[in-house]
């Protein structure tokens, strides 16, 4: 499935396809805010289309791409199990959760959860 924009619990949500592009530089980051300017408030992008480096902090590649959603107000959503790198980082484990209480950057484990917390914030 190509990335399409979707209606999830009323908001209009870029849901990204699992096998598309990686997301790898912050011109691809753009490039997903760009395509959500077709009427999505929400990029719900796989975890597995992440960089590797976007769960190692000390690259700074997740602030930046976090930082792009922020600037051009478009909610980021990282949708899948990343368990096992919450695990191995305690760092990660403390930005998620903070993200996670706040409201433009969003760690959930499936779609089936975004729908829930989109129906939570309404």
């Amino acid at each position: 499935m190509p990335d399409a924009i979707e209606e999830r619990a009323g908001v209009q949500v870029l849901v990204c396809d699992p096998a598309g592009p990686s997301v790898t530089t912050t011109q691809d980051a753009l490039d997903l805010i760009g395509a959500s300017y077709a009427g999505a408030e929400v990029v719900a992008v796989p975890a597995s289309r992440l960089d590797e480096r976007f769960f190692t902090l000390g690259t700074r590649f997740a602030g930046e791409v976090m930082q792009k959603f922020v600037n051009y107000r478009v909610r980021l959503v990282v949708v899948g199990d990343i368990s096992r790198r919450l695990a191995a980082s305690s760092a990660l484990r403390a930005l998620v959760h903070e993200s996670n209480k706040a409201d433009h950057v969003w760690f959930v484990p499936d779609l089936d959860a975004l729908d829930a917390r989109l129906r939570d914030a309404a």
